[in-house]
C-alpha cells in the first residue's frame, strides 16, 4: 500500500475527495422501494405498479400467492418485509385487521377519495374496486327487469335458483346486508326460503352458476358482474354469457350491495412512506381507471367512469349501507348458514 506525502501528492487526494464529495451530493439518491403482498393476480396489477413506479420512481417487490399470506404476515411479526398487502375481495380486508396485521393509513388522499361507506371506520383498510352482486336470469325464462334480493324467497322461484356456498365470502356478506337491512330474524326467514327455492346443492362459482342457467337447470344465479367480462372472454364460456343477461337486484328501493377488492398497510411496514405513496397513487384518476378496467369492475373513486363493456351490463345503483357494518355482521351471517344448514341444500 503506497502512501502520498509529498505536498503535491496531498493536494491531489484532497481534491480527488472534493470532486468526489461533490459528485456524490449531486448524484440522485437511491430509489425507495416497496414492498407488496398480493392475494390478486399478477397480471391484473402489473399495469398499475408498473406505472406507479414510472411516475415516483419507487421500486416496487411483488409476491403473490393464493391463500396463506394473511398467516404468513402473522408468522413474520415484526419482521415482516410487508408494506401494502392487496386483496381481491373484502372479507380478506376485515381477517387481515382481525388478524392484527394492517395499521391504520390516515392520509388525507386516502379519506378524500374514498367514500366513507367503502373504508374501514378506523381507516386499517379500504376499497379500490366494487363489484356488484347480480342476478344473471335466463334471458328465455325470465321475463322480469325489476327483482329484489327479498323476491327469491318467493314459492315462484322454487327450483330456480343456483348460487355458490352460503358460506363463502361473497354469500356471507349479502346475507351480513340482510341482517343489517331487515334484522336477525328476517333475515333467517328469508335464508330458509332461499334455500327451499334452490335448484341443487349450493356449489362451484358464479360462473358454474350461470353455466347451469344456460343448461335449463335453473333460471336464476347469484353472481358478481365481473364474471360476466370473464366469461364473454373465454370461448368455451361464451354460451354461457349470451344465455343470461344482468338484473341488478333492488335497483328501485335501497340499491345492490356490492362488495369490493381493497388494500391495507401492514402493520410493521419498513417502507411505510413509499407505502402510503403507493396506497395514495392507487385511489388517483389515472391509477383508478387502469385498475377498473383490467378488471371489469367499477371504481370506487366518484367521477371515474367504467368500461363501455360494464355499462352495457345497466346503471349500478349500490347499496349505501356502509362495509364497516357488514363487516361487523359478517359472524352472524356465517352462523346463519350453519344453522339452516344451507349447504345441504333444498329439500334438507
Amino acid at each position: 500500500m503506497r502512501f502520498f506525502t509529498s505536498p503535491r501528492a496531498m493536494r491531489a487526494v484532497r481534491n480527488f475527495f472534493i470532486i468526489l464529495s461533490s459528485a456524490a451530493t449531486a448524484a440522485p439518491a437511491l430509489a425507495s422501494e416497496v414492498n407488496v403482498y398480493s392475494y390478486r393476480e399478477p397480471d391484473l396489477i402489473k399495469p398499475l405498479l408498473e406505472d406507479f413506479t414510472k411516475t415516483t420512481g419507487i421500486k416496487v417487490n411483488f409476491i403473490f400467492a393464493k391463500d396463506g399470506l394473511i398467516e404468513r404476515m402473522q408468522a413474520e411479526g415484526a419482521n415482516s418485509p410487508a408494506d401494502v398487502l392487496l386483496t381481491p375481495e373484502f372479507g380478506l380486508l376485515t381477517r387481515a385487521k382481525e388478524a392484527g396485521v394492517t395499521a391504520p393509513n390516515t392520509s388525507p388522499e386516502l379519506a378524500a377519495a374514498i367514500p366513507a361507506a367503502l373504508r374501514d371506520p378506523e381507516n386499517h383498510w379500504f376499497a379500490l374496486t366494487r363489484r356488484a352482486r347480480v342476478f344473471y336470469v335466463s334471458k328465455d325464462r325470465v321475463k322480469e327487469t325489476a327483482m329484489t334480493y327479498e323476491e327469491l324467497a318467493e314459492p315462484k322461484w322454487k327450483g330456480r335458483v343456483c348460487m355458490r356456498s352460503g358460506q363463502h365470502t361473497y354469500s356471507v356478506a349479502l346475507i351480513a346486508s340482510m341482517i343489517a337491512h331487515h334484522g336477525k330474524e328476517k333475515a333467517e326467514a328469508w335464508l330458509q326460503g332461499l334455500k327451499a327455492n334452490l335448484a341443487r346443492k349450493p356449489a362451484g362459482g358464479d360462473r358454474e352458476a350461470v353455466r347451469d342457467v344456460q343448461a335449463g337447470l335453473c333460471d336464476v344465479a347469484i353472481g358478481n358482474t365481473y364474471y360476466m367480462a370473464a366469461m364473454l372472454k373465454n370461448p368455451d364460456q361464451k354460451a354461457w354469457a349470451d344465455a343470461v343477461r344482468i338484473v341488478f337486484p333492488n335497483a328501485n328501493d335501497r340499491g345492490t350491495h356490492v362488495n369490493v377488492s381493497g388494500m391495507v398497510l401492514a402493520a410493521h411496514a419498513p417502507n411505510k412512506a413509499s407505502a402510503e405513496k403507493l396506497m395514495a397513487y392507487l385511489v388517483s384518476p389515472a391509477a383508478q381507471k387502469i385498475y377498473a378496467d383490467a378488471n371489469s369492475e367499477y371504481p370506487v373513486v366518484p367521477g371515474i367512469d367504467a368500461t363501455e363493456l360494464v355499462k352495457t351490463w345497466g346503471e349500478l345503483k349500490p347499496d349505501s349501507l356502509p362495509l364497516g357494518e357488514i363487516a361487523r355482521l359478517r359472524k352472524e351471517a356465517s352462523e346463519l348458514v350453519d344453522k339452516v344448514q344451507f349447504d345441504a341444500g333444498p329439500g334438507s
